[in-house]
């Protein structure tokens, strides 16, 4: 059976009715959450005190809201800082992050300028590559549509045509078919900005969509559209924190042991809560890949 045919560019008409239907700022990113927009330095003097008092974990990722992006301040935020905060706390540790070309991360764990990356980074397939802190959080690739479209499963995605953003998982996933459960599509439309997704679904120039589905649940959010994410997804795995492979200090298993007691004590689900309403897709570890 043939593999379904990625078209590498769309055609000029349209290009112009995706540009057209939706154009929408991404530079938003501070309104995910007033509470991780405060900036450190107007924390009570008796935390900063206390934090003072922290060793000093080098921490690389780059911006992917609303796991990590930077307020109006220019700090760093998001759920992912705010995890990983409380967590290196517990092991007397705190982060200073810093925005790097992802693509240089090994290199950089390597030289011992950082200690650690994080933003919202994939164990699955990575496991001997680092050493891992985690998982702290379930992550899950899915599949979007329309809430009046007759798709409720992967199968009903037969000779449809269906949107990506290229070098997603989601592209993989779909050009390759290795979910044995992805039928035949029609069409896979990619698209080198993942912003053009959701108005190629509203002018129904394809059938569905295909996301991590932080993207898709904070887009709903911010921008008042509403998707029905298909239950089955297309891939779950675990997110971690990678630590250089030849990395014997032991704290990527101290902080796997605050991760675990974060999410035994409610800690974890709290701070899910402040960025996505419905925490429990993050918080249930069960079946990842």
């Amino acid at each position: 059976m043939k593999r379904p045919r990625r078209s590498a560019a769309i055609s000029l008409f349209v290009a112009l009715a995706v540009a057209s239907a939706f154009v929408i700022a991404m530079a938003g990113c501070s309104g995910h959450n007033d509470e991780a927009s405060t900036p450190a330095s107007k924390a009570p003097d008796a935390s900063q005190a206390k934090d003072d008092n922290l060793k000093t974990l080098n921490v690389g990722s780059d911006l992917y809201p609303p796991f990590v992006y930077t307020d109006e301040y220019g700090d760093i935020v998001g759920l992912d800082v705010e995890i990983l905060t409380e967590a290196l706390a517990r092991i007397g540790y705190k982060p200073k992050y810093q925005l790097i070309d992802w693509e240089k991360k090994k290199e950089l764990l390597a030289s011992g300028e950082l200690d650690c990356v994080m933003g919202s980074f994939s164990m699955t397939g990575r496991e001997n590559e680092y050493r891992w802190a985690g998982p702290y959080l379930a992550s899950r690739q899915v599949v979007a549509v329309d809430p009046q479209s007759d798709i409720y499963t992967l199968a009903d995605l037969e000779d449809k045509i269906v949107a990506v953003q290229s070098t997603t998982k989601p592209e993989g996933i779909l050009l390759n078919r290795t979910n044995e459960n992805v039928p035949q599509i029609k069409e896979l439309y990619s698209f080198s900005d993942g912003s053009y997704l959701n108005p190629a679904l509203v002018e129904g120039l394809v059938d569905a969509v295909a996301a991590h589905e932080s993207s898709f649940l904070t887009y709903e959010k911010d921008y008042g559209v509403t998707y029905r994410i298909l239950d089955e997804p297309l891939l779950k795995v675990g997110l971690g924190t990678a630590f250089d492979i030849n990395d014997t200090r032991g704290i990527d298993v101290k902080l796997t042991h605050a991760y675990q007691e974060m999410l035994a004590d409610g800690t974890m689900e709290r701070l899910v809560s402040k960025y996505f309403d419905d925490p429990s897709p993050f918080l249930n570890m069960e079946g990842l890949s």
